[in-house]
């Protein structure tokens, strides 16, 4: 039986995300392309290979027997296709990271640029993701995540400042209207912007100094979830609304500009960078291995 490679493809690459829109997102497609393919996949078969719901797709028992099949065998196509890489002036291809919000603010902008200046052959695509998911399941050659995050079995290289800091800061309207914080615990009378996690925990202000660490849980008139909504928290601790606790690099041009104030600075807590972590049993391909190389001429503070 002649099967489409393109099909094949298609249905791992949706059986992995997990749904037509996150396949298409990765793979740069249309939802509609990948859902005639697999469904033409599926017509050839005579066998239903995704159970389809408005929530989720997952794959069949048929569906999951083939995917352990076919996975191996498409990581071996496409690390045949990328030997190739060798033989060309610049390496080309797609490198596809996943990344946290804050590393997409903070971490990758000034070193995408530079990196797209030297590699114009190499697409970069970038999946925002602040829950912890299976990276390469989901189609993406490496991830950017914290020590903490990171599993044992992972190569893992340094990217980005090695030091951060979460930063507390206020407008002056707003300090001018309800005084300073002189320690963390006067936060809690205090009306504060807060964070929660994709998961639904809500994650305390933690502050340290001379070895003492203290945490606390204000109030506040606004709780946002990762992504855009962070903007949506920044904009109105700028208009006076509260005070926000935030990655020093997200809050540091409107420090500079005195749009914020810093406050409680000397309770600053500190904490080692990212890594950029990708599995060292699988063939790396030459943009994520361009990639690796560029980082490391950099240095870590790139």
């Amino acid at each position: 039986m002649a099967l489409d490679l393109n099909d094949l493809a298609a249905f791992v690459a949706v059986a992995r995300a997990g749904g037509f829109r996150d396949a298409a997102r990765i793979g740069g497609v249309s939802p509609s392309s990948l859902s005639v393919a697999v469904g033409r996949l599926e017509a050839r078969l005579g066998l239903r290979l995704l159970n389809r719901t408005t929530r989720s797709v997952t794959p069949t028992e048929a569906g999951r027997r083939l995917i352990e099949r076919l996975a191996p065998a498409l990581g071996e196509m496409e690390a045949a296709l990328d030997v190739l890489n060798a033989f060309r002036d610049r390496p080309s291809g797609t490198l596809r990271l996943n990344v946290p919000s804050s590393a997409a603010r903070v971490v990758l902008p000034p070193i995408a640029a530079g990196f797209l200046k030297a590699y114009p052959d190499i697409r970069l695509e970038v999946v925002v993701e602040d829950s912890f998911v299976d990276v390469f399941a989901a189609g993406c050659d490496a991830g950017i995540r914290y020590d903490e995050r990171l599993e044992q079995d992972m190569i893992a290289v340094p990217i980005g400042p090695r030091i951060q800091r979460f930063a507390t800061a206020a407008a002056p309207d707003y300090l001018a209207a309800r005084g300073r914080p002189e320690h963390p615990r006067d936060l809690l009378s205090h009306a504060c912007l807060r964070g929660q996690f994709a998961g639904g925990a809500m994650p305390t202000w933690d502050f340290e100094r001379d070895g003492e660490t203290i945490r606390v849980d204000p109030p506040g008139p606004l709780l946002v979830r990762p992504g855009a909504a962070i903007e949506l928290a920044v904009e109105l601790a700028v208009a006076g609304i509260g005070i926000i606790h935030l990655f020093e690099g997200m809050l540091r041009p409107h420090l500079d500009s005195g749009a914020l104030e810093p406050i409680l600075e000397s309770w600053w807590e500190s904490f080692p960078g990212p890594f950029l972590y990708y599995p060292g049993r699988r063939h790396v391909p030459a943009p994520l291995r361009a990639f690796v190389d560029f980082i490391k001429d950099r240095g870590a503070t790139a």
